[in-house]
């Protein structure tokens, strides 16, 4: 196995993992702060990339794409809120979870209403097209290196607006005593609805940047949603800081796992079995991470609380 293989892989999962974090930053931020499980976050994922997909096709712009992906989640994130999540805040988590899980329905099917069954493809800018050459003579697609760059770039602002603003100071407070901030005069309903559409706004983006290097179709957010879920029990709930490093140990588990594991299977086995041995063992490798931080440490690496 070469080096230069080894390095794609790597960039590979850095570029998964920062995808994987805009998904889980909000998810984590929504379950942090209001205590709800929100089964319908993977909507939102896909509305992001559907109106991507729709406003490029329509203007040709991937710049109004990323706007609109942007918009469209935040919109419905906000509409979510106040005409269906808001009633639930109060309700065992149970309710919590049919009511989210029927809003996977609504919107799958609102979706496949609009769009219609067949997949929509987003278009990789012409500018950002095409590999570049990196040092050690490494060629990687330029588009991938920029989705990393702007995962980054958008962590780094969620990271500022979280630990340096007033809106992040009562972000975090409610997190802790959400009555207390309530006493002390922030409107908490608006707080709730600004921290779910700014989750749900995270999520299109995801969404929509990822449209552009798979297809778009109804039904995309669901399993990236599974994968958001272990992040954030791997990260701690509610911790931004969490996320961010548990999205990046799912990303280069899930990349490098697939590579490595057939590998060091293929010196036991006979090749054929290795590779299909192999490719299970990896995708049980995410879990397994999970299930020994949990032992480790039951409230996550960063959590408050399990």
């Amino acid at each position: 196995m070469s080096l230069v293989l080894i390095a794609e892989q790597v960039l590979n999962g850095l570029q998964f993992g920062v995808m994987l974090f805009l998904m889980a930053a909000g998810l984590s931020l929504i379950f942090g702060v209001m205590g709800l499980i929100n089964l319908a976050h993977g909507s939102l994922y896909m509305i992001g990339a559907f109106c991507a997909a729709a406003v490029a096709g329509a203007t040709g712009s991937f710049v109004l794409a990323l706007m609109a992906a942007l918009a469209g989640a935040a919109v419905a994130g906000a509409l979510v809120e106040v005409l269906v999540i808001r009633r639930l805040y109060n309700k065992d988590h149970l309710d919590q979870v049919l009511a989210t899980f029927a809003l996977i329905l609504i919107f799958s099917e609102g979706t496949r209403w609009l769009f219609g069954s067949f997949p929509l493809y987003l278009n990789v800018p012409d500018i950002l097209s095409g590999p570049v050459t990196l040092p050690g003579g490494i060629q990687y697609p330029l588009y991938r290196l920029v989705l990393i760059g702007a995962g980054l770039a958008v962590a780094g602002g969620l990271f500022w607006l979280i630990s340096k603003t007033r809106i992040g100071i009562q972000i975090r407070a409610g997190e802790n005593d959400r009555e207390m901030i309530a006493a002390l005069g922030v409107d908490i309903g608006r707080l709730y609805t600004l921290v779910f559409a700014l989750g749900a706004a995270l999520a299109g983006l995801a969404g929509a940047l990822v449209g552009a290097i798979q297809s778009v179709q109804v039904g995309m957010g669901e399993p990236v949603l599974i994968l958001a879920f272990v992040v954030i029990v791997i990260g701690g709930i509610g911790s931004i800081k969490g996320a961010f490093l548990g999205a990046l140990l799912v990303g280069l588990t899930n990349t490098l796992g697939g590579i490595f594991l057939p590998e060091a299977l293929k010196l036991m086995i006979e090749p054929a079995a290795a590779t299909s041995i192999g490719a299970s063992l990896a995708s049980m490798a995410i879990y397994i991470l999970m299930a020994v931080v949990l032992v480790l440490k039951p409230t996550g690496l960063f959590g408050a609380r399990a």
